[in-house]
């Protein structure tokens, strides 16, 4: 709904205070006036103590611009502009968040991870709107009844926090499809969780759980469950029959004997590795027709039936690590369509034959569903094998290595060169691009903030469709000189850098770039001619020691920059 509607018949400066105010320079004017008209905003890693005001009241406050001009174009009426949607405060040092997060209740998505969060404000309940929260790596201890009230929600992500218990009240989120729980101390999941009946994902890995309740199989949409890295002893066998699921996820227990699965018939991968199994009988396999992966690993196995050939579709079967002397049956099955991972005769039975894409972590179902390959967070000093053998004949569109400690670019990415558009490496300690990313010649999207960059190859302007590239936090001293010959780029992200100087006539070149981030650099001037750069609709300057253009014309935002700069090429 339009803020004129809202107001009509009143005057239309009653009961707003000006924009603007409480802001300081931790939010440039200008990403408050594009977020106007997006409805988003993004201020993740701007090392925020605190939300500034004038984003709680984004929605509220007549902004700067109408102060300055209250004569407005069509695309300039401030009281028609779309309310806030999107929300990105992730990656600061919040401790808290006030009760003026109900002033943006049209919020659909709010993501506030990687803080320093204790709790949530009652006001949260306000939020009626809201379908995805993102609170993850945080320090939250508890969360606040009010968040049942949050009936649209269908995303909620809260591990890494520091949560003992779930809230009364939780299965009122009736429409939640994606939770996330992992990472916290929950000792139990309490029997109402049951009534989630539109879960479909459900994460409790890394708890101290030390038992799932026999209510679970009411979960009738559940397709990936899991309980992996928890104290659990028994499965309920209930949980056999839940026809839905398709992944599951049960490592790291304490679980000594197996369920059947009568009514599992879409399982595709039953993750069982690191308990203390004893035993597998046929009556565990035959109803395990969809069955791709199973592990089996590190377990107390001292046989296998013979029936495990029967699974036709099992394409990866790991055995490793167990009390298995020899290789029985799998040896006469000349028709296999799977690999055996167990120690042969000469193997010891208790050497690890090789690692498994699960022991990496891989996702699996992120190759398979969302045509992502995520090997992020991990801490790795080298992508595994294992990770790009998972691929298999799949596509890949995605990749995020993100969160490591990569030096280099992984070599093997040269494999994925005819599919991938969107590459992700940021936060990891890269100093050079090799030519194995130059190679990637359908990219589009590449994310290499938080590195140790200072220059990038002649090599990149094979990238002949890379719309956006973010160099931000790295230690460029100058535009790299490749990407004013990428005539396709949109957006350039070059923040938080070292950069002394830009060439306006060779941007002014770049038809297509509308977005420049030199925030926090090291301008001392700003050449006129970037005047001329008309395409420009984002021209982010804030943070520099340049004296010109001065703030009060940085705030009324990038055309006025533009104008501004204009007016000062000699003639």
């Amino acid at each position: 709904m339009s803020r004129l509607k809202r107001i009509a018949g009143q005057d239309l400066r009653a009961g707003f205070k000006a924009g603007g105010r409480d802001c300081g320079t931790s939010v440039p004017q200008g990403l408050l006036k594009a977020a106007r008209k997006s409805g988003q905003l993004n201020l993740s890693g701007r090392n925020l103590s605190e939300v500034p005001q004038c984003v709680w009241r984004i929605n509220v406050d007549i902004p700067e611009e109408a102060n300055q001009n209250l004569s407005f174009g069509a695309t300039e009426r401030w009281w028609e502009q779309t309310d806030l949607t999107k929300l990105i405060i992730s990656n600061n040092k919040l401790q808290s968040l006030t009760d003026d997060l109900r002033l943006l209740p049209a919020l659909t998505v709010l993501d506030i991870h990687d803080n320093q969060l204790t709790s949530l404000p009652s006001a949260i309940r306000e939020l009626e709107n809201l379908q995805k929260l993102n609170v993850s790596h945080n320090k939250l201890k508890i969360l606040p009844e009010e968040i049942t009230n949050l009936r649209n929600l269908k995303c909620l992500y809260l591990q890494h926090n520091e949560l003992t218990c779930i809230s009364e009240g939780f299965e009122q989120l009736s429409n939640l499809e994606d939770l996330d729980l992992s990472n916290n101390h929950l000792t139990t999941v309490p029997a109402s969780f049951s009534s989630l009946s539109s879960l479909v994902r459900l994460n409790l890995s890394s708890n101290e759980l030390k038992s799932l309740p026999a209510e679970i199989n009411r979960m009738k949409r559940l397709k990936h469950l899991d309980c992996n890295s928890n104290l659990l002893e028994t499965i309920p066998p209930e949980l056999a029959g839940m026809e839905s699921l398709e992944l599951l996820y049960l490592r790291r227990n304490k679980l000594r004997f197996l369920p059947e699965f009568p009514s599992c018939s879409l399982l595709k991968e039953l993750h069982v590795g690191e308990n203390q199994i004893e035993m597998l009988e046929a009556e565990h396999l035959k109803h395990l027709n969809s069955i791709l992966v199973l592990d089996l690993r590190d377990n107390k196995l001292k046989s296998v039936p013979d029936e495990i050939i029967l699974l036709r579709s099992l394409e990866r079967l790991d055995l490793s690590n167990n009390d298995i002397s020899r290789r029985k049956s799998f040896e006469n099955n000349s028709k296999r369509n799977y690999k055996y991972d167990g120690p042969s005769q000469s193997e010891s039975a208790t050497e690890t034959a090789m690692t498994l894409p699960s022991e990496s972590r891989v996702n699996i179902h992120a190759i398979i569903t969302l045509k992502i390959l995520d090997y992020s967070d991990k801490q790795a000093t080298l992508i595994p094998d294992e990770v790009f053998d998972a691929v298999k004949s799949n596509i890949v569109t995605s990749i995020n290595f993100s969160k490591n400690q990569l030096c280099e670019i992984p070599k093997r990415m040269v494999e994925l060169k005819e599919m991938v558009s969107d590459v992700d490496l940021s936060f990891n300690k890269l100093s050079f691009i090799s030519l194995e990313l130059c190679v990637l010649q359908k990219l589009t999207f590449l994310d290499l903030r938080n590195n140790f960059l200072n220059s990038l190859p002649e090599e990149m302007e094979s990238l002949v469709r890379l719309q956006t590239i973010n160099l931000s936090f790295n230690r460029f001293k100058m535009l790299p000189e490749v990407l004013y010959r990428i005539f396709t780029l949109e957006t350039i992200l070059i923040s938080n850098n070292q950069v002394g100087s830009v060439d306006p006539q060779k941007m002014k070149m770049m038809e297509n770039l509308t977005t420049l981030d030199l925030q926090n650099n090291d301008l001392l001037q700003i050449p006129p001619e970037l005047g001329n750069c008309v395409n420009l609709r984002t021209l982010l300057l804030d943070g520099n020691p340049f004296r010109v253009p001065r703030a009060a014309i940085l705030m009324k935002g990038t055309a006025a920059i533009l104008e501004y700069l204009r007016d000062r090429i000699p003639t």
